[in-house]
């Protein structure tokens, strides 16, 4: 059973939704404060050309932009002090950092990392879980045919296939990658995309790409 039908239909058309173990509904019933916090921010959120076109830094303006709408709520970046102890010795385990955290809810922005980084990610999610520390944990990441559109705008090559986006995700999902956790994904879809550079600037990136720099990202 499948409680996908909570997500309100305006953003059902805006996003490719995945869910593990009844996530939507545990998001929705237990958490409503933080279900209605990241309903408003994927609403605010728009995919700019202006942000793809933009010069790689460690966090993309899209990751950070995602991130600053929940940071306005109170979300915030954590990180949990775990350790193991074997009779008398405790031995620190720190766990990854979490993007943004709330009162049990737990979320990930992967726009344009390596692959490997969901494995971290639904690890994180699995053991905090398990710590009973969180409830849910979710992903937004970018739909895979949003390809399309980076090449369109001569960025093709900065988003690889080995990089984080939905195809690269759904089969760790769906191998049990988060083990019990509960997991929500939002995936960015062209249906987002919003087009506010100059027109110039796009036909200058087709231009390149009929120039002959259309190789495939690897």
């Amino acid at each position: 059973m499948s409680t996908l039908h909570l997500v309100p239909p305006d953003i059902a058309s805006l996003y490719e939704i995945h869910e593990w173990r009844n996530a939507a509904g545990v998001l929705q019933t237990a958490h409503p404060s933080e279900w209605e916090e990241i309903m408003l921010a994927l609403r605010s959120f728009r995919l700019k050309a202006s942000e793809i076109m933009a010069p790689g830094k460690n966090k993309s303006e899209l990751a950070k932009g995602l991130d600053s709408l929940l940071l306005k709520y109170g979300w915030r970046e954590k990180q949990f002090q775990t350790s193991i102890k074997v009779d008398d010795t405790i031995r620190e385990s720190p766990t990854h950092k979490v993007d943004c955290y709330k009162n049990r809810v737990a979320l990930e922005v992967e726009w344009n990392n390596k692959d490997p980084f969901f494995d971290r990610d639904l690890n994180n999610f699995r053991l905090l879980f398990d710590l009973r520390v969180i409830d849910v944990g979710l992903i937004i990441t970018r739909c895979s045919d949003l390809q399309t559109i980076f090449n369109r705008l001569g960025k093709g090559k900065s988003y690889g296939n080995s990089t984080t986006h939905m195809q690269k995700l759904l089969p760790r999902i769906e191998g049990g990658g988060g083990g019990g956790c509960p997991i929500l994904i939002f995936g960015i879809s062209s249906k987002l995309y919003l087009e506010d550079i100059e027109p110039s600037t796009v036909l200058q990136a087709d231009a390149m790409i009929d120039g002959g720099d259309d190789e495939q990202s690897k």
